[in-house]
């Protein structure tokens, strides 16, 4: 049985229903990396260049805690997730960054992902990442119809039932959305279990992986051109999704040092969350110095000042309107 390595990073976190469920209907023995922790990120941060951001260099680490344990190693070269969008142009790279930096690295199955032109693509991906294994196309494509279930059922289950986000816990219980990639979000050592947190503090969240997608396409018609990164449309489409919803009591972006893509997307959420609501929003910037001490203040300011405003009959908005007009 041919031993499957997957780098628990970066895309591992949107796509492991389908390629941990294709390898397996394939026979292989999938393998996936430890949690992130502290010695898989120092690893990473090791032996990547230092201008790469904290979801790079922990997916290095990630590379290398497998090295030694499987057969082939699991890298998919991500160019386009969606019709003619693209994706982060370090992740895209991060395959050669890890062939040129890191060594003694096993076989590595570096299918492209490249949906820019047509979803048809993705068999064609699966068909070659497949080969490594079998050479029954049959079988191949079996496992692929078996694994695209699996992970659209995992999907579905991330979904509320409704368009109001689902029943809280309790009546007065906060929601607080976040936006951000899903390798920062679901990444619970990078985002020092943000998501925990903020339950503790009483407030369920929303993320954009809960939202629709194809209203957050549509919603973006208003701008004048479609943006190059899917991000950007999953992004700015699901703030404004956020906004109509009306029952969201706060909006947290998370995003990492030094990223291009985010520097440019948060702006333009940013906004328009405050130029068509008056929902709270707060930035939270990643990197492998981040002290959860300070992290952890930010939040409980935030959560604060979010109760005071929820429970104060006259709050007024300090941004929007003017109260005088001169």
């Amino acid at each position: 049985m041919k031993r499957v390595g997957i780098p628990r990073g970066l895309y591992y976190h949107k796509y492991s229903a389908l390629w941990e469920s294709f390898f397996k209907n394939l026979g292989a023995d999938v393998i996936v990396s430890d949690i992130t922790n502290k010695k898989i990120l120092t690893n990473g941060s090791n032996a990547c260049v230092s201008e790469a951001c904290i979801p790079i260099k922990a997916y290095f680490g990630h590379v290398i805690e497998l090295i030694g344990k499987v057969d082939y190693l699991f890298m998919p070269r991500f160019t386009s997730v969606a019709r003619r969008q693209y994706i982060c142009p370090e992740v895209c790279g991060v395959t050669d960054m890890v062939r040129n930096s890191v060594k003694e690295l096993p076989k590595i199955i570096d299918t492209e992902i490249n949906l820019r032109e047509s979803r048809k693509n993705s068999w064609n991906a699966a068909l070659y990442t497949g080969e490594f294994l079998t050479g029954d196309r049959k079988k191949i494509s079996r496992a692929y119809k078996d694994a695209v279930n699996e992970y659209k059922s995992k999907r579905r289950a991330l979904k509320f039932a409704d368009t109001e986000f689902g029943a809280s816990p309790a009546k007065d219980n906060l929601k607080i959305a976040i936006i951000g990639h899903s390798y920062t979000v679901y990444d619970t050592f990078l985002n020092m279990e943000l998501m925990k947190k903020l339950n503790k503090y009483g407030a369920s969240v929303v993320t954009l992986d809960m939202l629709d997608y194809l209203v957050s396409k549509d919603s973006c018609k208003e701008l004048d051109k479609q943006f190059f990164w899917d991000y950007g449309t999953r992004a700015y489409g699901g703030a404004i999704q956020l906004i109509k919803n009306g029952r969201i009591d706060g909006i947290l972006a998370l995003t990492s040092f030094g990223c291009g893509v985010d520097s440019f997307v948060d702006e333009l959420v940013e906004d328009k969350i405050r130029k068509d609501s008056d929902i709270p929003f707060m930035k939270l910037v990643l990197d492998e110095h981040s002290a959860e001490a300070g992290f952890l203040t930010r939040l409980e300011a935030f959560i604060d000042m979010i109760v005071r405003r929820r429970d104060n009959d006259f709050y007024i908005s300090t941004s929007g309107k003017h109260l005088y007009n001169s």
